[in-house]
């Protein structure tokens, strides 16, 4: 297998007839010649069906995961499409700790049509017959934005031995720094809003299969609820992900320098990152993660600490997305995270290490 760079960069491209461009637009048509009623019927008729710049955005994004891959408008309508899937057919077990829109959901539209919501901390523990009479379980790991983590491999067994499925939301992690599928999950979804497209500029998630079966019933979810990419958001996406590789060592390597930074500042308190060596989660981060992530989060003394810092620091932005160029921090609390006022979620982005630590430790300074 080629290396993770390799992948990324040639993924999903081939090469064209003499003349082709080298890197193709995306086919921003709605609809396709269909020719003659006996001819037999295109790849692509109709746009909310398929799309040549998905299928190559998929393909690469599939190659890294290991699976199938089927894009979406955005994460959340990939979790949606993944959190539908069984139905009925029995409980649907989820992080109490992950994106809380996976629970709003789940609450608001699952529940009431008469799907048992059980909730289990990602880290655990998992309560004794928890899994009873389940169909889907769903993980986040590292979570959002806790950054816990859980054994994909051992709650994979105990799923599939009480006859559910194991979605895995990666996110985090992303394709390059952890695998779910080769780890026994049976799905892998993605916001690829985040560090896939890196760019701070498309809305887009997919999910990954290795059953046949999960892939079709995912496409016709997609085609059936219209839950559909935009072929330019997919083609930025596949521009994005060819740095993938670059950008995620020098966000973990960002996010490994400012975690050993902010540990001893009088600021800061409860710092995670499951790369630290004395993070709890790291012994089972180290067994499946292949690559560390380029997020972390610290909490400080109040919501008006964390004003105090924004408002200081030149380099770190406010906003509530992670995984861009810029280094970002967005205090969790206001969105609902049942986590403590001054709780930050750092996304460490690509700037050079010394002035991103120097801006960060200037900026607690001033915190009072």
């Amino acid at each position: 297998m080629t290396g993770d760079g390799t992948r990324c960069v040639h993924g999903g491209h081939s090469d064209g007839p003499l003349g082709a461009p080298v890197h193709p637009g995306p086919v921003l048509s709605s609809t396709f010649h269909l020719g003659l009623p006996a001819d037999p019927p295109p790849a692509d008729f109709y746009g909310r069906a398929d799309n040549p710049t998905w299928r190559a955005l998929e393909s690469a994004i599939g190659a890294l995961d290991g699976g199938e891959c089927v894009v979406f408008g955005s994460g959340m309508a990939a979790i949606a499409a993944v959190l539908r899937l069984t139905g009925r057919a029995g409980a649907l077990v989820l992080p109490s700790d992950g994106y809380y829109l996976a629970r709003s959901l789940a609450h608001g539209e699952l529940a009431p049509l008469g799907v048992e919501v059980r909730k289990v901390p990602t880290a655990g523990p998992w309560p004794d017959g928890v899994l009873d009479g389940a169909a889907l379980v769903l993980l986040e790991t590292p979570s959002n934005p806790g950054l816990e983590v859980a054994d994909i491999a051992a709650v994979a067994e105990a799923a599939h031995a009480a006859g559910a499925l194991l979605a895995v939301d990666n996110t985090t992690a992303t394709p390059l720094g952890q695998r779910p599928l080769e780890l026994g999950a049976d799905l892998a979804v993605a916001s690829d809003t985040k560090a896939l497209a890196g760019h701070g500029d498309v809305v887009l998630g997919h999910v990954s299969a290795r059953d046949p079966e999960l892939v079709a019933r995912l496409r016709e979810a997609r085609s059936r609820g219209g839950a559909i990419p935009g072929p330019m958001e997919a083609w930025l996406a596949h521009r994005g992900l060819a740095t993938l590789d670059l950008r995620l060592a020098r966000q973990a390597a960002n996010a490994e320098a400012l975690a050993q930074a902010v540990q001893g500042h009088p600021a800061v308190a409860d710092v995670r990152w499951p790369g630290l060596a004395d993070d709890p989660a790291h012994t089972i981060a180290a067994k499946q993660m292949r690559r560390w992530n380029g997020v972390l989060r610290f909490t400080l003394p109040s919501e008006a600490a964390v004003g105090q810092f924004l408002a200081t620091s030149r380099l770190v932005g406010s906003a509530t997305s992670f995984g861009g160029l810029r280094s970002t921090a967005d205090r969790r609390e206001r969105w609902g995270d049942d986590v403590a006022p001054g709780m930050l979620r750092f996304s460490a982005g690509c700037e050079d290490p010394a002035d991103l630590v120097a801006d960060v430790l200037a900026a607690l300074d001033a915190v009072t």
